[in-house]
Formats: C-alpha cells, sequence, structure tokens
C-alpha cells in the first residue's frame, strides 16, 4: 500500500502543474500501453525515463479526476496478470482499475491485429493497437520501435504517440 500512496503523492509534486492541466482538458478516451503503466517504476535517473514517467502520471490523474477516461482491454489485463513482478503488476491493476471501458477481444479486432502484424508489428501490440482502435481517441506508449511501426501503418484510424509528446501537443 505504501508504493500506491508514494505513486499518488508524487502526482502533486511532479513535473506538470495539474490544476493547470484540469484547467484545459477536454474529455478524451486513453489507451496507456503496458510500457506506459510501468513507466513510473523505471528507473527514473534517466531524464527521458522521468520526463515519460511524468507525462503517465499527469494522464492518469486526469482520468482519476473524470477529466479524460481510461480505456483498457482484455490484452492489456491478460500482460498486467502475467507480469514476472507480482508486486508491480498489482499497483498496475489498481491503476487500471480506473477505466471507463475494457475492450474485449472480438473477431473484428483479430482480424484488423493480424492486418496490423502484416505491418509488422508483434502479436500483443497488434492486438492492443485494434483494441485501442476499437474505442479510444489516442494510444499512448513508450515503446519506440512500436511506434515507429504503427505510425507506419496505412488506414489507421487512431492517433498513436508517445505521452510526453502527446502532452505537448494538445496542451495550449
Amino acid at each position: 500500500m505504501n508504493e500506491i500512496n508514494l505513486f499518488r503523492d508524487s502526482l502533486t509534486n511532479g513535473l506538470f502543474d495539474i490544476k493547470f492541466l484540469l484547467s484545459s482538458a477536454k474529455l478524451m478516451k486513453i489507451y496507456l500501453d503496458n510500457c506506459c503503466l510501468n513507466r513510473p517504476f523505471d528507473d527514473q535517473s534517466n531524464p527521458r525515463i522521468h520526463l515519460e514517467a511524468e507525462a503517465v502520471k499527469a494522464i492518469i490523474t486526469m482520468c482519476e479526476q473524470g477529466n479524460w477516461l481510461l480505456i483498457s482491454s482484455h490484452v492489456l489485463i491478460y500482460e498486467i496478470n502475467n507480469a514476472p513482478d507480482r508486486q508491480r503488476a498489482n499497483i498496475i491493476n489498481m491503476i487500471n482499475q480506473l477505466s471507463k471501458e475494457v475492450i474485449p477481444i472480438t473477431e473484428n479486432i483479430r482480424q484488423r491485429a493480424k492486418t496490423f502484424e502484416k505491418g509488422g508489428l508483434q502479436a500483443f501490440d497488434a492486438l492492443h493497437l485494434a483494441s485501442a482502435e476499437e474505442n479510444a481517441d489516442v494510444f499512448l506508449t513508450t515503446d519506440d520501435q512500436f511506434l515507429k511501426k504503427a505510425r507506419q501503418i496505412s488506414g489507421l484510424t487512431i492517433k498513436v504517440s508517445n505521452p510526453l509528446h502527446w502532452l505537448e501537443e494538445i496542451l495550449p
């Protein structure tokens, strides 16, 4: 439980002014992949990782306060539940419970994921993206290789971005 309190406390002491975020936000459906959800627990001595972690925490705060909607999927839940670090997985599961919708894997999602695999994505990444495309406005990840491949997929109907870069784009 102390880890959750530390996580929550760090939200208000982070790089972003949460009150500013709240005043400038519009309701959006956000899909954070497993890389994003794990970012606050990665080695914060790397400046890039630290900034991405602060962005993720700010986004989670916006979702927690009802300004944006966190969207999850059965794929994401499966991935979290099969993580080797059980303590981290439990905390991430609690964060993921903020999700207002959990997208099941349907036949349409399976077929769309196969299309994404042909574009070079790994099977899990393709399922994440197809799930998010089903009912989110933006798919956020800190995985550079995924971002590069996803941006090359023609006909993609969802914005795919790094959480830090996305916040820079949408905030005035």
